[in-house]
Parts: C-alpha cells; sequence; structure tokens
C-alpha cells in the first residue's frame, strides 16, 4: 500500500517572511514571480514556492534552496535529479493557502480554490464538465450549488494535475462525484484514490492519486514556517 502525504499552508505572512521565502527560490522561479502585475499575487507566488521547496526539503534531507526543480513536456513540475529518492509532487494556491502533495505514487495531484460568489456556475459546467456532472449540479438546491461547482471543480482538476496531460485532456473526457457525494472516479479510470481536504470554510480542495488503496497523511506547515528555511 502506498502512501502521500499532504500540507496546508497558510500564506498570510508579514513582508519580512516574503523576503525569507524569495531567497530560497530559483532564479527560474524569480523570474516567473516578476510576471505577476499584482503584488499579492507575486507574494502568494513566492511564498507557496517556498513552502514546496521546505516540504521537498524534509523527504529529500537537503536545503531547500538547493532542489533542482524543472518541468516536463506538459509543463507539470518534477525534480531535476530525483536520484534514489525519487517523489512525485504537486502543488496549488488560491486566496491565503497552499496545498502540498507528495507520494510514493508514480503521480499526485492537488488543487485547492478560495470560495466565491459564481452565479454561472451551470453555464461554466456546462462548456467544460462532463454531461453526468453538469445535471447533478443543475439537481442541487441553489444555495449549495456555489460550494459544489468548487468541489466538482477540484475534483477535476487534482485528476488533470495527477494525470500531468495539462489544456490536452479536456475535463469532460472523464467524470467525478458530485457533492454531497465523496470523491470518486465515475467514467475515466477506477484505479485513483480522490480525497477531500480540510482546509478552512471558505477553501474546497481536493487530492487525487491514480492507485488505490492509498494512505493520505495529513499535514499543516507551523505558522513560523518561513523561520525553517535556512
Amino acid at each position: 500500500m502506498s502512501a502521500a502525504d499532504i500540507w496546508l499552508v497558510d500564506l498570510a505572512l508579514p513582508p519580512v517572511q516574503i523576503e525569507r521565502c524569495a531567497h530560497v527560490l530559483d532564479a527560474s522561479e524569480r523570474e516567473r514571480a516578476e510576471r505577476f502585475l499584482r503584488p499579492v499575487d507575486r507574494a502568494r507566488f513566492i511564498m507557496s514556492h517556498a513552502a514546496l521547496r521546505l516540504v521537498l526539503s524534509g523527504a529529500l534531507a537537503c536545503r531547500p534552496s538547493s532542489i533542482r526543480i524543472t518541468a516536463d513536456a506538459f509543463g507539470k513540475p518534477r525534480l531535476a535529479d530525483p536520484g534514489e529518492g525519487a517523489i512525485a509532487f504537486n502543488l496549488s494556491h488560491s486566496g491565503a493557502r497552499a496545498l502540498i502533495g507528495l507520494a510514493e505514487a508514480p503521480s499526485i495531484g492537488v488543487d485547492i480554490e478560495a470560495l466565491r460568489p459564481i452565479p454561472d456556475a451551470l453555464r461554466i459546467a456546462h462548456g467544460h464538465f462532463a454531461g453526468d456532472e453538469t445535471a447533478a449540479l443543475a439537481d442541487l438546491p441553489l444555495e449549495a450549488r456555489a460550494s459544489a461547482f468548487f468541489d466538482l471543480w477540484t475534483r477535476k482538476e487534482a485528476v488533470v494535475k495527477a494525470l500531468g496531460a495539462g489544456l490536452s485532456l479536456p475535463l469532460d473526457r472523464f467524470s467525478v462525484t458530485v457533492p454531497p457525494a465523496p470523491p470518486r472516479m465515475l467514467r475515466g479510470g477506477e484505479a485513483w484514490t480522490l480525497a477531500t481536504i480540510e482546509a478552512g470554510a471558505d477553501y474546497a480542495a481536493t487530492v487525487a492519486v491514480p492507485a488505490t488503496g492509498v494512505t493520505l497523511r495529513h499535514h499543516t506547515l507551523p505558522t513560523d514556517w518561513p523561520d525553517h528555511l535556512g
């Protein structure tokens, strides 16, 4: 039986901590950070990627700044030189939260979304989701539809990120359960572990691993986590 570690990260940090986070990023990450026009988006990118390096450093027993991260042909991040300690990882951030997944399995996907009003949820679902998912969403009471939409969205995105296919895999090619049903793959593959991650009342989050019987271990980085970047 394989296992996966899921880390919830608080990105609400003071400016001095953001500067500390920036120091452990490589040149490519700092260049990507500078492309963000809004300072808040730039700061959250820096913090989430520093947190990923901190979590990876614990698994690889090395300094966060020494980790070399590259991307495959579809743009999915991976370790440039995994060596004997090959692990799969994935990162997602939204609002003031980040979610990091590490797995012994060949791949893992995580997705987190800050909840917000979405009056056109059904229109978006019709344009992107599978027919059975859209129908299940439409059957929900109006007051439950927005949160269910974001739960469904994170389930879909976590699967796509685990597959590493990016935009080449249409979201209507497979279907998953719609809340209040527990997360589960319905069409497109049976050998999956999907789980909802509790990330706070204003967030929806899901982890997906393309394997059955995966044990999930939940963690939260301490509020002073940037102090441990070295």
